[in-house]
């Protein structure tokens, strides 16, 4: 299923125009800079706000001219981030009313194991106005899952959590699309909330998508400003290989690389997410013989770019998956690095998603 727009939209001074073709699967996010036009677009495609010009979802026409299919017919759930649940409703009815939005041959998950999957069994006779602000979003989720969606959009739902909070729902936003196959348009500002759910992005700047594609090509992409950001990372996709008890070490496959990690938590086959910061990748035209860093890995240069008077940022190639790394201008000289240059990218930190 394909998500195929081309729309605009102008409000005051500001104009939306945006050219859209991506695959709908997983998590998209839709990134920017706070007045980008992320909750603008995600509007537009709930139909929330007229736009001109062309929207399908899958093989469903959501709008083309002359013709606007009004929200409620769209088959999407919008989760915003303050939970728009009803306060005078206890949460079973609260979910309740998400189910009975769509008829009873078209539901596809029920009550009883939506309920389970977001452990929220323990808030049904609840009155909402006595959750917390996860408890609610939490509610919010099951209540959009009940509605049965083709599309699940979020306009920075975690945006007044706190971080531990928002890591225990993490796991769940990607069992959603994966397991439970609901596609989520997923809006933030938060690089660490797009590192930790997206599969793909839509980066858009005033009110223009300026790159589509997957995550962890485009936070590497130099041309991009996600690269020259202070605190710039590579976010590679990996698979638990094995635990080595001994050592308290996880060994996680990347690209035919092993990475050695502090010992985790998941399922030996299960696939993980390796985030690298930019400053943590370390070169040199040698291989280092004793060292007490384990992550030591061939590499090619695949492009550079001057990232201020001192520093250059290095896009390189490990096995397939790019890889940023950030030095000096001093470093980059002496090292001779151009593009196609071999090297040896020393790895001193990488902490594991999951």
């Amino acid at each position: 299923m394909r998500l195929q727009a081309g729309l605009q939209f102008a409000r005051g001074a500001f104009n939306l125009d945006v050219q859209i073709d991506i695959p709908l699967r997983g998590i998209t996010a839709v990134f920017g800079r706070t007045g980008s036009g992320k909750t603008t677009l995600l509007r537009v495609l709930a139909g929330l706000e007229a736009a001109r010009g062309f929207l399908s979802v899958g093989d469903a026409i959501w709008q083309r001219e002359k013709e606007f299919l009004p929200t409620h017919r769209r088959g999407l759930a919008y989760i915003f981030q303050e939970s728009d649940l009803f306060a005078h409703l206890s949460v079973e009815k609260n979910l309740l009313y998400g189910y009975a939005r769509r008829p009873a041959g078209k539901r596809q998950f029920h009550l009883a194991e939506t309920v389970a999957l977001m452990g929220i069994g323990s808030l049904l006779q609840r009155r909402v106005m006595t959750l917390s602000g996860g408890e609610r979003q939490l509610v919010a989720l099951a209540r959009a899952i009940l509605s049965s969606p083709s599309l699940l959009l979020m306009d920075e739902p975690l945006a007044s959590l706190d971080e531990t909070t928002k890591r225990t729902i993490y796991p769940l936003l990607r069992r959603i699309a994966e397991k439970m196959g609901i596609p989520i348009l997923y809006v933030s500002h938060s690089l660490d909330e797009v590192a930790n759910l997206a599969d793909e992005m839509l980066l858009i700047e005033a009110g223009r998508i300026i790159a589509t594609g997957a995550t962890g090509h485009l936070l590497t992409r130099l041309d991009l400003p996600l690269a020259h950001a202070a605190d710039a990372e590579s976010v590679l996709r990996g698979v638990v290989m094995r635990h080595d008890e001994e050592w308290q070490l996880t060994h996680i496959s990347v690209g035919g690389f092993e990475f050695r990690v502090p010992l985790i938590a998941a399922v030996v086959g299960s696939a993980v997410r390796l985030r690298i910061a930019a400053s943590d990748v370390s070169l040199a035209l040698t291989q280092a013989g004793n060292s007490s860093i384990l992550n030591i890995f061939p590499v090619t240069v695949t492009d550079l770019v001057a990232a201020s008077p001192s520093a250059v940022l290095l896009q390189v190639d490990l096995g397939g998956t790019p890889l940023l790394a950030r030095i000096t201008r001093l470093s980059q000289v002496s090292l001779g690095a151009k593009a196609g240059l071999s090297l040896f990218a020393q790895i001193k930190g990488a902490a594991v998603l999951v």
